[in-house]
């Protein structure tokens, strides 16, 4: 028996972690609901502790200056306390795990955006040794003023290039995570000093935070470069403004033709 357990400890024989999400469609400041599946291996086990949180793939800057991806683990929720898992028993814990409301999209009009990896990640504590299972993704869906801004870019005849998550902060804004998004869109003929647009949102349980970064054309006798604007929208009073007309004010003013000079 002792034998076994030495084992058990060095993850040999040991209890595993299985997690399944009840559902796995979900809004910002919304909450995945799930439950983890404790499976006792060949000994009987002492669980410390047991864990659910978010985790993303974002892109950071090495030490080199190249782009390499990260997981970042962005919330952490604790289930439960210590307890005994017997051998080949079952063990099963209810969750729901509150998503930030700053979490990225991942699907727009149902369509998973490339890239966009969020999923809840479980970890089992062992005396002294961390089991984490498998990511399970889930799909992150806009708040309605998101979705009122998304359509905006739409109805101007914008479309969809990329989307990405980054290491860094955007500022000027409310953000908390260590890490933000930002969706490209390819810029319509009637924009022809732009080349592309990037929009980030940044929320909390009240409003948010509208970042855009325009990227201009070069001219004859000067570079391209990048503008930004920035505006705050209430979550729960955004109805009443005509998003296309708005955008398109600034994106008109910076976009509208060539700085050839």
């Amino acid at each position: 028996m002792g034998f076994k357990k030495l084992l058990a400890s060095m993850g040999a024989g040991g209890a595993s972690v299985e997690t399944e999400l009840s559902e796995s469609n979900v809004v910002p400041g919304g909450v995945v609901q799930g439950e983890v599946r404790v499976q006792g291996g060949s000994v009987s086990q002492r669980i410390q502790g047991l864990s659910v949180g978010l985790q993303a793939r974002v892109e950071s800057e090495g030490h080199d200056g190249e782009e390499i991806k990260q997981n970042i683990e962005f919330t952490k929720q604790q289930i439960g306390g210590a307890f005994e898992v017997q051998p080949e028993a079952v063990h099963v814990v209810q969750f729901g795990l509150e998503i930030p409301w700053e979490t990225p999209v991942t699907a727009i009009d149902g369509q998973q955006l490339r890239g966009m990896n969020i999923g809840v990640i479980t970890e089992l504590d062992i005396a002294r040794a961390l089991d984490s299972g498998d990511l399970d993704p889930v799909n992150v869906h806009p708040l309605p003023a998101q979705q009122a801004i998304l359509d905006a870019f739409i109805h101007l005849g914008f479309r969809f290039k990329s989307a990405d998550m980054e290491r860094g902060h955007l500022r000027g804004t409310r953000q908390r995570l260590p890490f933000y998004q930002e969706i490209e869109f390819h810029a319509p003929q009637q924009y022809r000093g732009l080349n592309q647009v990037e929009l980030s949102f940044v929320a909390d349980d009240r409003e948010m935070d509208v970042v855009l970064e325009m990227d201009k054309k070069p001219g004859l006798f000067s570079e391209g470069s990048d503008s930004f604007r920035a505006f705050t929208v209430a979550l729960n009073d955004f109805q009443a403004t005509d998003w296309p007309g708005y955008l398109n004010q600034w994106l008109a003013e910076v976009g509208g033709r060539r700085n050839w000079l």
